[in-house]
């Protein structure tokens, strides 16, 4: 807490700052580390290094264990807030959407290009519609589904094994990447149209209203 005190003297500009990120709980601040960590991947996987694809890899790999360990941590010390229900998927978002943009850089070739576009595309629709469900007091309609869930772990996985290799389909670990990241694109699919299907009735009743 001294040095939190020592940075808010030295830095009255952002003074305000200080006191909210040093009282902030710890599952929050890997959030937070988890955001931190985009431009270091993007840099990292960048370097004209033979084994950039490893540590690029890496930080990849630490960001995910802090998306389970800030949820887990959350949940058992009850320290679940607002702030961190809206940052979390955030982060989330964020570092998934980095390392895919990456990869299409890198493979540079129609089937990488339509997952991440498939990938890309039902996180935006899905989080629009929680966000209105929200507005609609309705919510809970769309909550995470067990589908989500797997497609979020295989989807992370996917994304690992091809950060860890060169675009090379000389590579058996780079098809078995394209192998999960297909899983993952169709599980991607059937979560959309499962939350869609839940919130049909509310978008048919917010149809009807605006036709009216």
């Amino acid at each position: 807490m001294a040095a939190c005190g020592a940075a808010g003297r030295r830095y009255n500009a952002l003074s305000f700052l200080v006191p909210r990120v040093c009282s902030m709980n710890l599952p929050n601040l890997l959030t937070l580390v988890r955001i931190a960590l985009v431009p270091v991947l993007v840099v990292t996987f960048l370097l004209p290094w033979k084994w950039s694809y490893l540590l690029g890899a890496g930080v990849f790999a630490l960001a995910s264990i802090t998306d389970w360990l800030d949820g887990y941590l959350a949940r058992r010390w009850q320290q679940t807030s607002q702030f961190g229900a809206f940052l979390d998927p955030v982060a989330d978002k964020l570092i998934v959407v980095s390392a895919l943009v990456m990869l299409v850089g890198a493979h540079a070739n129609v089937w990488m290009s339509v997952a991440a576009v498939v990938i890309v595309g039902r996180e935006v629709a899905i989080s629009a519609l929680r966000e209105w469900m929200a507005d609609m007091q309705r919510k809970g309609l769309v909550a995470v589904s067990w589908v989500g869930k797997a497609k979020t772990a295989v989807q992370m996985v996917a994304i690992l094994v091809l950060l860890a290799h060169p675009a090379d389909f000389s590579l058996a670990l780079v098809w078995v990447g394209y192998g999960l990241l297909y899983v993952a694109t169709v599980l991607t699919l059937w979560s959309m149209v499962a939350y869609l299907r839940a919130a049909w009735p509310t978008l048919k009743e917010a149809y009807l209203d605006a036709a009216s």
